[in-house]
């Protein structure tokens, strides 16, 4: 009797086996491979895409044997395009979740990857020409400048002396800095002077300190992005300044939404532009192909106000911003 059970065992484990097998093989000839192309971690706000990016593609892989993500980063727009020619020749990629370097020279490597009749879903940066993706995700610029506007008129009670620091000239600026000045408008603020920090910190610190030495009385600062803010802090504590002022930056940076966190006076609020929303755009992506939800359209996310009360939602000690 144990020597035919060992027979039959035997039988059972081999055929176990072979159907492991088969059914590994037919899940890797039906998985869908979602190509997701990104910038590289060059700055704060990019550091934290390629973290929640990262972190997207392992939950959905795991959660979803029969997708395959493939995500790759780039430090410029030809090695961007280079990416897209990869994912489609050599990864035979069903969709394309992709946030452009520059909109401009992505635009017609885009449209030949949507040529192949491949699901497209374009992030943040919009492309050049309308109707290529199938999906679009962004962050809100306009309601970014004006939840920064309402905020800083509420807190001077409607009247006082604020300097801004914007980021550089591209579309995305100018949506925030519109929607800033609008909610502003008829109140008793008074912008004593507006100029780039291109979303740096050095820049930051610069141009703060140039408005510290030309304006003897500052009651506030938008420093519109979070880079941005920590120069604005380190030239505002440089000069002492920092009981007479406050700062609104803008992102989520974990640096600032700590210190939103442990009531800063200096730092007191936060306007949140997700670098998370790269992972809503990579779930709607999979849902196309795990459900029958239907995904195409725009995906505008809010810009919620973080103060002490909601910080510690929007902080991931984690990410690398």
């Amino acid at each position: 009797m144990n020597s035919s059970w060992k027979v039959v065992a035997g039988v059972v484990a081999k055929v176990v086996s072979l159907l492991l097998t088969a059914s590994l093989f037919t899940a890797t000839l039906s998985a869908q491979t979602i190509g997701v192309s990104i910038p590289a971690a060059t700055h704060g706000w990019a550091g934290g895409l390629n973290f929640h990016a990262e972190q997207t593609k392992e939950r959905l892989e795991a959660a979803n044997p029969e997708l395959n993500i493939v995500l790759v980063t780039a430090n410029s727009a030809s090695e961007q395009a280079n990416d897209l020619e990869d994912l489609v020749a050599i990864h035979n990629m069903d969709a394309l979740v992709i946030l452009p370097f520059e909109s401009a020279p992505l635009t017609g490597p885009v449209r030949n990857v949507k040529r192949r009749d491949i699901f497209v879903t374009v992030v943040d940066r919009g492309l050049s020409e309308e109707g290529i993706e199938d999906v679009y995700v962004a962050g809100n610029n306009s309601e970014m400048g004006r939840v920064s506007g309402e905020y800083i008129k509420e807190a001077l009670g409607g009247n006082g002396d604020i300097v801004v620091l914007r980021g550089m000239p591209t579309t995305i600026d100018e949506q925030r800095f519109d929607g800033f000045m609008s909610a502003i408008e008829g109140s008793g603020i008074n912008v004593l002077d507006h100029q780039y920090a291109n979303w740096n910190r050095d820049d930051g610190f610069t141009v703060m300190q140039d408005f510290l030495s030309r304006f003897s009385k500052i009651d506030a600062v938008w420093a519109q992005d979070d880079d941005i803010a920590i120069g604005v802090i380190q030239a505002v504590r440089q000069a002492r300044r920092q009981d007479e002022l406050f700062i609104v930056g803008g992102g989520g940076m974990k640096d600032i939404v700590r210190r939103v966190m442990d009531g800063d006076r200096l730092t007191p609020v936060d306007v949140l532009y997700p670098p998370s929303m790269i992972s809503t755009a990579m779930e709607l992506t999979a849902l196309r192909f795990i459900s029958d939800t239907p995904i195409e359209g725009e995906y505008i996310l809010g810009s919620p106000l973080i103060d002490q009360d909601n910080a510690e939602q929007y902080y991931f000690p984690e990410s690398p911003f």
